[in-house]
């Protein structure tokens, strides 16, 4: 007797979004969905949470769809923790976010609120896949749909291991129609400041806008930037359960432990040439 999977769906781009109204269609027929998802837009909130100011839930229905809801004023990561704790009768198999408007390709996943609500499912066991459309402008959801129904059917029958989430993320439309998904490295690509500068117009006192662009460097041909300039959706493995450096532990834990042992004279941080 075989079920169907129960799967949270959230976003960061706010739950009125068209692209969370999108990746609820492509799964409805196949799984049980919640969507439970910021009241407003969290774009680039990455892992934060709201500790200083109450969190209120709303239960809402999209227009059209007719689909209840709930909306939550604050990150994704609250509607997670939420969820799980609060909201839900118990556990989904999954976490899905997005599908995000703008790709979350290279270093940037550590910047987004997409990516984050997947990752706040994995630490507390749950896995997930992150959705992005490389069109920030009228992305080509519908042919988005079609993936990501397969996308998940792959996870089902092949499951994650512990502490891994997918990070999925289509290309340009203007590329023409998506050749397939292929299984990347994660790239080095992610966005910089270009803060502008402006005066209050009654005070002129300077405020800023961040702004951004992208840095871009050499990547590997098995890298998810690579990957979508060639036409095909990037499934990038990412995982989350040890971020640590053993490679430094290996190399320099007898040197810092000794030095810090010693109790060593600091004369000063001028650097040695």
């Amino acid at each position: 007797m075989s079920t169907r999977p129960f799967i949270l769906v959230c976003n960061d781009d706010g739950v009125y979004a068209p692209g969370i109204k999108h990746l609820w269609k492509a799964l409805s027929e196949t799984a049980d969905l919640a969507v439970i998802a910021p009241a407003f837009e969290q774009s680039a909130t990455a892992l934060s949470i709201t500790v200083r100011r109450p969190l209120h839930v709303e239960t809402i229905y999209w227009p059209k769809e007719e689909i209840e809801v709930r909306s939550v004023n604050g990150t994704p990561a609250d509607c997670i923790k939420l969820a799980l704790n609060v909201l839900l009768p118990r556990y989904p198999d999954f976490i899905v976010s997005g599908i995000n408007r703008g790709s979350n390709i290279g270093r940037n996943v550590l910047y987004s609120g997409t990516v984050a609500a997947v990752i706040e499912g994995v630490m507390h066991g749950v896995p997930g896949v992150a959705f992005s459309a490389s069109d920030y402008s009228d992305p080509a959801y519908f042919e988005c749909e079609e993936f990501i129904v397969q996308v998940m059917h792959y996870l089902i029958k092949h499951p994650l291991a512990s502490g891994t989430f997918l990070n999925v993320n289509f290309p340009y439309k203007a590329q023409g129609k998506i050749r397939g998904v292929r299984l990347a490295e994660q790239g080095k690509e992610y966005w910089i400041e270009s803060p502008e500068q402006r005066s209050h117009p009654f005070e002129g006192s300077p405020y800023y806008w961040l702004g951004g662009k992208t840095a871009t460097f050499k990547e590997k041909k098995t890298s998810d930037v690579e990957c979508l300039k060639a036409g095909y959706a990037a499934a990038t493995p990412i995982q989350i359960n040890d971020l640590t450096d053993h490679a430094m532990i290996a190399k320099e834990k007898e040197q810092f432990d000794t030095y810090f042992q010693k109790g060593a004279e600091i004369k000063d941080f001028s650097y040695s040439t």
